[in-house]
């Protein structure tokens, strides 16, 4: 009907002229005297002719509509495809969308490029520098001291941040390197533990896993990734207590006895770069570790949620339940 309607504006000024012809016509012919009856079959003439000429513009108005909404949806690579026209007042104005597109092609190409030349050099830099760490670290084992080990911890913190870079380029990158199938979330979970239970040591906090059983349609690695950096803001926000890690009903719950979410950031905990008033207040948070999680569970066809209390703890939730991802 909206079509329509538009279309009856389009030709709004043709019906009234018509209709100015129809009275003149009439007005002469009354001063002449000429009957009314030839006069009135002359305009139900030309009134029916119009009615098809109108019908006609109307299916030649729809397809152009149709197609104009089909190259519209497809902006800018189908400007080619605009429907041809005598009009020179339309034809101008193809050429110039013709010639925008070009435009916006051509610096869409070139925006990529720039793109992917910066994505390659950093991930060549996060590469190259695992290099210098892991000789570093190597170094500070060869002597087991106090201060040692505190650098080994920072060094530790740096490598897990440069390979949160990586992960955050490898994310944002239009080609995935996803392998979808099943998965056993013990050892996926494993994985993670083993990572970080030097930390949890160095802390003196408690990590609280029983072995599950169970299989998750998912991508190892980026899950293990996900499970990671929980464990990194877990015992990031705990200096006493525990962390505890379980696994029912296909729901892995990450829970610690730190110092909790206020329920003002809760909702906001996942957007990128949102540091909150805990990331504040320990100026630890960089807002991009929650944000990965959810991008990457948005990814995966999982569901990433938490609560928390201040004071008490968080308890962070990924469920695997709502995977709709195919097996590879």
């Amino acid at each position: 009907m909206k079509l329509f309607i538009g279309f009856l504006r389009k030709y709004k000024n043709t019906g009234l002229l018509f209709a100015v012809f129809s009275l003149l016509f009439a007005g002469i012919f009354a001063l002449y005297k000429i009957p009314a009856e030839p006069v009135l079959y002359a305009f139900l003439l030309c009134l029916f002719l119009g009615i098809i000429y109108l019908a006609l513009s109307f299916v030649k108005f729809h397809r152009t509509y149709k197609l104009l909404s089909v190259i519209y949806e497809n902006l800018p690579f189908m400007t080619n495809d605009l429907p041809a026209t005598d009009d020179a007042q339309q034809k101008l104005m193809n050429d110039m969308v013709g010639k925008l597109s070009r435009i916006t092609q051509e610096e869409i190409s070139q925006l990529k490029s720039a793109r992917q030349d910066h994505m390659d050099y950093f991930t060549v830099w996060v590469h190259q520098i695992k290099t210098p760490i892991s000789a570093i670290q190597m170094i500070l084992q060869e002597d087991d001291t106090d201060a040692h080990n505190e650098i080994s911890a920072e060094l530790f913190k740096i490598e897990q941040y440069a390979e949160m870079a990586l992960q955050y380029i490898r994310l944002d990158s239009s080609v995935n390197d996803f392998v979808i199938k099943y998965y056993d979330v013990d050892s996926m979970i494993r994985r993670a533990v083993k990572k970080y239970a030097p930390l949890f040591i160095r802390r003196k906090i408690r990590l609280l896993y029983e072995p599950v059983s169970g299989q998750a349609l998912t991508d190892e690695k980026w899950l293990v990734f996900v499970i990671e950096q929980l464990l990194s803001n877990a015992v990031k926000y705990t200096y006493s207590g525990s962390v505890e890690i379980s696994f029912e009903n296909q729901v892995i719950v990450v829970s610690d006895t730190g110092i909790g979410i206020s329920p003002d950031d809760l909702p906001r905990i996942f957007e990128k770069g949102y540091t909150g008033m805990s990331g504040h207040r320990e100026n630890k948070s960089t807002g991009l570790g929650l944000y990965l999680c959810k991008n990457v569970c948005a990814k995966l066809g999982h569901r990433i949620y938490a609560d928390s209390e201040v004071g008490t703890g968080s308890r962070f939730y990924i469920d695997l339940s709502e995977n709709k991802l195919n097996i590879e």
